[in-house]
């Protein structure tokens, strides 16, 4: 006879290892028992499957559904039950004929930490058990006193599915024969106090709701046939320091949508945005988070399913394809990664199993002020392990070239936006975390160790030492480090009238003292754009014209500067208006000339910058650049040399962010010969004066900015001139 208390146990919903009490079982002398909890069913009976008949009817317990009966038999057997609900009779199988799912050597590397792949094991599963098709879910909540899987199956019903806590390690698991791909689902977890928390979605689920449904859904997980074989043989060259990468920064739901204002899905995406990027020019595009977010208006940055390509766009598999034609075209692939916090959605990570679990239970080291989010508990080897595993499962699953890393600063910093007396010193009373510090290390080492060709991306807005620098240097490990600095400066720059531009010359030209410490990117991004800064081209001086011709001239510096590139949509034509996530990026605009002559500046200084390996072979060395004269600052003018590698022709690019014109200006050069004009974003097909040097420019021996040889040139009002020595 099964013990009372833990039939109470089952029938109250509060006992942590179903498995030992429900199914079949031996008694002291050898004999089968078998239990069974089916509440609401009047009648409950057990069918052999080899004999394909009913041996035996289960004894009503307790009016509760608890269901028991002694069989005459010693050995176990493969069987179902019959259960007779409202008169009506169905066979099904029982969950606990199926041992709990979790392996030993899963349990021991994810209580080390050390699992490198555990969202194949934990969360949800289509699989196959003894011959029996379901579903496994299995879930980390080790202060919980009971967890259950909830959903449409069971009427969300906690007493229907309880979990098993494996060997009390904190992990349950379950099988649930004959679940099927698509059932929605919950966790329904008790609390050590007994009370219940509010059903939380699976941290490790792999597909959602659409908002404002909140609820996981059992993924497919289909074998999708990757065609991007010839992509992966190259992208680390592809994604070298060394290569041309200009990236284009996108927001999925707001780059185009549809007649109704509804969002395109990552099919159609790929059928407009890919072509359109490629025409363009850029090599890389990178994605705004596409994991799970319940709130719109936080554009991705707060998300709740680190695993799961948000439902706005389609499922996986519609998001592979994405991926997948973005190889075929040659462009990379970048995701937004947001490890810094998460939001405190009732159905999400906050307090997950009734404890500050995921985060610090401090406010001091867990809540952020400035977001109203909490702060993951980077020194917990699970949170730690789980994060990292966030992130590369992209680069497994879904075969992403690279991770941009959200708001590193405020993970480093134990002090960020807070104030004295908010905040916890570390153990040697400094302002660093030490803990998120050693977590990005590691999450570093394991990127580039198991996923060669790809990289890593910070946007770090401080002077943190060694962003860039490998780990066993000290440094933090990432492959690039986005220059918000140069983007701050600059952008302060360019804003000014040009009659005032010469009491602020170094805010150009300062970036160039640290252009080497780290692997920069240069940004202008999202954040650019938006929260009432005004859009890039209402940033600029002047009329119209002036306008236009600043942005150029900005654009012309930015491509020709040592470092990466990245640009948000919309700012490759200067649209007017500042980025709304609402709605569609204003392409109308492309009707009036300026704009589409802005857009067609973007794409040459794309295709000039790849064809020209002096402006990207040394982007992240100082030997690839030289000042020619950053210290004209009554005329507004920068002059410098950018290098390639040994063998490749040298490039000069003047810089002139005056509204005056400048002929018979002499420029030193490196080599004698003739500079032909690459590029001059005065040129009439970019809506400028036309003025320049169409013809290029032959050298003469007039040693000129520490320079043997130099040049006389005309340099337009507000442009960038980018000359190259012809072979």
């Amino acid at each position: 006879m099964t013990d009372t208390n833990a039939i109470n146990g089952i029938i109250s919903a509060q006992h942590n290892q179903p498995h030992q009490v429900l199914g079949l079982h031996a008694d002291d002398s050898g004999y089968l028992t078998l239990n069974a909890f089916v509440p609401k069913a009047q009648a409950v009976a057990v069918y052999a499957k080899n004999t394909k008949k009913v041996i035996a009817k289960l004894n009503k317990i307790d009016d509760a559904g608890f269901f028991s009966k002694k069989l005459r038999r010693k050995n176990s057997f493969d069987y179902q039950l019959e259960i007779t609900v409202d008169g009506k009779t169905s066979r099904v199988e029982d969950p606990f004929a199926f041992a709990p799912t979790l392996g030993e050597l899963d349990l021991h590397l994810l209580r080390e930490g050390n699992h490198l792949h555990p969202y194949n094991i934990l969360g949800a599963h289509l699989k196959t058990v003894n011959g029996v098709k379901g579903v496994s879910f299995a879930l980390w909540a080790p202060n919980a006193k009971r967890v259950s899987v909830v959903g449409e199956f069971n009427n969300w019903d906690g007493r229907c599915h309880p979990m098993t806590n494996q060997d009390f390690s904190g992990y349950w698991s379950l099988f649930i024969p004959q679940l099927k791909a698509g059932e929605l689902y919950k966790f329904e977890i008790l609390r050590s106090d007994g009370n219940l928390q509010p059903l939380k979605a699976d941290p490790y689920g792999l597909q959602a709701q659409f908002r404002p449904e909140t609820a996981s859904i059992v993924n497919a997980e289909k074998h999708y046939k990757w065609q991007d074989k010839a992509w992966l043989k190259v992208r680390e060259a592809r994604n070298s320091r060394h290569a041309p990468i200009s990236i284009y920064e996108v927001h999925l739901g707001s780059w185009q949508r549809d007649e109704n204002n509804h969002y395109l899905n990552y099919r159609e995406l790929a059928d407009q945005l890919i072509p359109y990027t490629l025409e363009m020019g850029f090599t890389h595009i990178q994605l705004m988070p596409v994991s799970e977010f319940p709130y719109d208006g936080s554009w991705g940055y707060q998300p709740v399913g680190l695993f799961a390509p948000s439902s706005r766009f389609g499922d996986a598999d519609d998001f592979k394809y994405f991926v997948d034609q973005c190889h075929q075209a040659n462009l990379g692939v970048l995701i937004d990664w947001v490890p810094g916090h998460f939001p405190i959605d009732q159905h999400g990570l906050a307090q997950f199993d009734g404890t500050h679990l995921y985060e610090h239970a401090d406010p001091r080291q867990g809540f952020h002020p400035d977001w109203n989010t909490l702060i993951y508990n980077y020194g917990r080897t699970e949170v730690a392990n789980f994060l990292r595993a966030s992130a590369l499962h992209w680069l497994d699953r879904f075969h992403v070239d690279g991770i941009r890393v959200d708001a590193v600063a405020s993970m480093l910093y134990l002090d960020y936006s807070r104030k004295e007396g908010e905040w916890i010193p570390n153990e040697h009373g400094g302002r660093e975390n030490l803990e998120a510090v050693a977590f990005l290390q590691r999450f570093n080492e394991e990127l580039y160790r198991e996923y060669p060709g790809t990289f890593s991306v910070a946007e770090e807005s401080t002077s943190w030492p060694g962003v860039s620098k490998p780990t066993d240097a000290g440094g933090l490990g990432f492959g690039y480090k986005w220059n918000m600095g140069w983007m701050n400066d600059t952008l302060e720059y360019i804003k000014r009238e040009p009659i005032h531009r010469k009491h602020h010359h170094n805010e150009i030209s300062f970036g160039l003292v640290y252009a080497f410490d780290e692997n920069f990117i240069l940004p202008i991004s999202h954040d650019e754009v938006v929260h009432g800064k005004g859009s890039m081209i209402e940033r600029m001086p002047g009329d119209a014209w002036q306008q236009f011709a600043n942005l150029r001239a900005y654009y012309g510096f930015m491509w020709s500067h040592p470092g990466k590139k990245l640009l948000f949509m919309g700012c490759e034509y200067g649209q007017g208006p500042e980025w709304n996530y609402e709605k569609a990026l204003e392409w109308h605009q492309l009707d009036i000339h300026w704009h589409a002559q802005v857009q067609q500046l973007v794409k040459d200084l794309n295709r000039v910058y790849q064809a020209t390996p002096a402006l990207y072979q040394h982007d992240c060395e100082h030997q690839g650049f030289a000042w020619l004269d950053h210290e004209n600052a009554e005329q507004s003018v920068y002059s410098f040399i950018r290098f390639g590698q040994h063998g490749e022709a040298p490039v000069v690019v003047v810089c002139n962010f005056s509204d005056q014109v400048y002929h018979n200006f002499t420029v030193g050069v490196p080599e004698q010969g003739h500079y032909q004009e690459l590029l001059n974003t005065d040129a009439q097909i970019y809506g400028g004066s036309n003025q320049g040097n169409f013809g290029g420019a032959t050298s003469k021996d007039k040693p000129m900015d520490n320079q043997a040889q130099s040049i006389d040139i005309t340099v337009p009002p507000l442009a960038t001139l980018i000359f190259k020595l012809e072979s």
